[in-house]
């Protein structure tokens, strides 16, 4: 059976070769992003748990700030890092926290600025799963019209005569749906797991202004 598939694609034209290479491209992409954000987000939620534990065990936020050095994989380390520098930074102007609402803006954009880089290369995902399926449909159409016009040029009626070539079409939408089915479960996937990060950095930066009140509190 393998052996059939390859002779097919042995026998299929230029143009429809070129398309099945670019489902593949696209495949072999995808799988690469499919892997590094699977390790990378795997790490980052562990870093996480890590560091919020250390995080509700500390004194206060300068002992945070120096244990939090050994979770820098964690994308909660880099939203305190936020909150603190701008925290720090009030302190050595005006001697105390006045601008609560300053920093708690500070650690927004520290949450967005992390899930910007958690999101990085979810796009391509998206287009492989949404594009794919009509790449591969392209080439079946253009291999069933080559089939049609040969079999119309050979006077030949019979099923046999077309097989062959709309089978051979056939392939370019059996990879295309290959490409596209894994990149849109995973980034289905990925999408929830993100965003349940989003959550926990939320509820992190409320975590961080109790601390930052109880710490600065006249």
């Amino acid at each position: 059976m393998q052996s059939d598939y390859w002779d097919m694609v042995g026998k299929t034209p230029p143009l429809n070769l070129a398309i099945l290479l670019i489902l593949l491209a696209f495949s072999i992409f995808s799988w690469t992003i499919i892997f590094s954000k699977w390790s990378a987000i795997r790490k980052a939620r562990a870093a996480d748990a890590r560091f919020l534990r250390a995080f509700r065990k500390a004194s206060g936020l300068e002992a945070v700030m120096v244990a939090s050095e050994q979770f820098r994989p964690s994308p909660l380390v880099s939203v305190f890092d936020f909150g603190y520098e701008e925290i720090d930074r009030q302190v050595k102007q005006r001697g105390s926290v006045n601008n609560k609402l300053s920093v708690e803006r500070t650690l927004q954009l520290g949450a967005s600025e992390e899930i910007a880089k958690l999101e990085h290369n979810m796009s391509w995902l998206a287009t492989t799963a949404s594009v794919s399926p009509f790449i591969g449909l392209l080439g079946t159409v253009m291999g069933i019209m080559r089939s049609f016009h040969g079999l119309g040029e050979q006077g030949a009626v019979s099923l046999r005569a077309v097989a062959p070539g709309i089978s051979e079409a056939l392939i370019a939408t059996a990879v295309g749906l290959a490409a596209a089915i894994p990149a849109a479960i995973f980034y289905n996937h990925f999408g929830s797991m993100i965003r349940q990060m989003g959550a926990r950095m939320d509820d992190f930066s409320l975590e961080f202004l109790n601390m930052t009140e109880r710490g600065f509190s006249d």
